[in-house]
């Protein structure tokens, strides 16, 4: 049962992050009109560099389709992890609004990294000779 649900908490943290990569590339999710004045001015700023949105979008798409994949669930948590951190930065010095739903992501991309420490573990031990 466990397995099932983290299946599908790791199908829905997974398609998220597929959403969010797409809409870098595509543009169709509406921008809210209520956005805090420096969330609007970083936003833009990260825009002016031209290949930043296409980069973050790119791994953001290839993270979470590694989530969903039971067998590299664990690789895709290393590849979301710079993108969580970015997330959670930016929650808590310009979107104090988000927190809840940040802490979520972040709570589901943990149970994720204890349920695979095995494989992360085995890239620190030392080598047998």
């Amino acid at each position: 049962m466990k397995r099932k649900v983290l299946f599908v908490l790791c199908l829905l943290l997974g398609l998220l992050f597929i959403n969010a990569g797409l809409d870098k590339f595509f543009h169709y999710m509406p921008i809210p009109e209520d956005l805090p004045e420096p969330m609007v001015n970083m936003s833009m700023s990260m825009m002016e560099v031209s290949w930043l949105m296409p980069l973050v979008g790119f791994f953001e798409i290839v993270g979470g389709l590694l989530l969903i994949i039971p067998r590299f669930r664990a690789l895709g948590a290393v590849v979301i992890c710079p993108i969580l951190a970015g997330i959670f930065l930016t929650t808590f010095t310009v979107a104090q609004s988000s927190i809840p739903m940040t802490l979520i992501i972040i709570a589901l991309w943990a149970w994720v990294v204890v349920e695979n420490r095995e494989r992360y573990l085995a890239m620190i031990r030392p080598v047998e000779k």
